[in-house]
């Protein structure tokens, strides 16, 4: 999610006046912001050594691993997903609106809601992508450029077993030393999931070429790509919405 310097580049090109003028400051500065920014490559880690056994054949996941923008992204081009909604967890209904969630003070962290197939695709292996492609699990309260509470690594088990399954995996993954440093990833109590405003749903598809996409997101499902063959799919799925906006800030 663009904040201070990514913010600084986006409010540049708001009006048709000063689009030029972002352009020319984007080509000029793009590289070397892309050089502090960038990416992290993705980590090849094991399959969870305990799972769920699928009970239906509609299940549902809430994951946070910063900005959602890209965690969405991943996720769409999950086989076996059939839907993912951009939106906020942890806090209250009264804060769950963008610009309150960015003050960092709400409880709340920018998640994904994801209906997935458990007979196509099992939690365990959701996590698995979570924690390999879709975020870095050893950042505390921050992911990449993007820093505060609201950007924290958290699961949020719907049920006992997922609860059960994401904190096997999280021991099973520190016992094994696959990352550079601790996993910091949170397993909190689920509340509820309030989706966020309509401009912030598939901005990775909508937006390829914003800067921020194309620098800390789109890498991402390259990695999901190259790592997890059997799971990806070309074509995502997208979250149909009730009405279009503006691109977000």
């Amino acid at each position: 999610m663009p904040t201070q310097s990514t913010t600084f580049f986006s409010r540049l090109t708001r009006s048709a006046g000063a689009r030029l003028a972002g352009a020319l400051l984007l080509a000029a500065g793009l590289v070397a912001w892309q050089s502090a920014n960038s990416a992290e490559d993705a980590v090849k880690i094991p399959p969870p050594a305990q799972d769920e056994k699928p009970a239906a054949q509609t299940e549902t996941a809430v994951f946070a691993g910063g900005c959602f923008w890209g965690v969405q992204g991943v996720f769409q081009h999950v086989r076996g997903v059939k839907q993912v909604t951009s939106g906020y967890a942890g806090g209250a209904a009264s804060t769950a609106q963008y610009e309150t969630v960015s003050g960092g003070n709400t409880g709340h962290a920018e998640s994904v809601q994801v209906t997935f197939d458990p007979t196509q695709v099992s939690y365990g292996r959701l996590l698995q992508v979570f924690f390999s492609v879709a975020h870095n699990p050893t950042q505390l309260n921050y992911q990449g450029p993007d820093h505060g509470t609201q950007y924290r690594s958290a699961v949020f088990p719907l049920t006992a077993e997922q609860r059960s399954v994401a904190q096997a995996y999280i021991a099973q993954l520190g016992k094994a030393h696959v990352f550079s440093g601790p996993i910091v990833t949170r397993v909190e109590d689920y509340k509820a999931f309030y989706p966020a405003e309509a401009y912030h749903q598939n901005f990775l598809t909508l937006h390829p070429a914003h800067p921020y996409i194309v620098v800390n997101d789109m890498p991402k499902i390259g990695y999901l790509k190259q790592m997890f063959p059997d799971l990806y799919r070309n074509d995502p799925v997208l979250l149909k919405v009730a009405a279009s906006q503006g691109a977000a800030d």
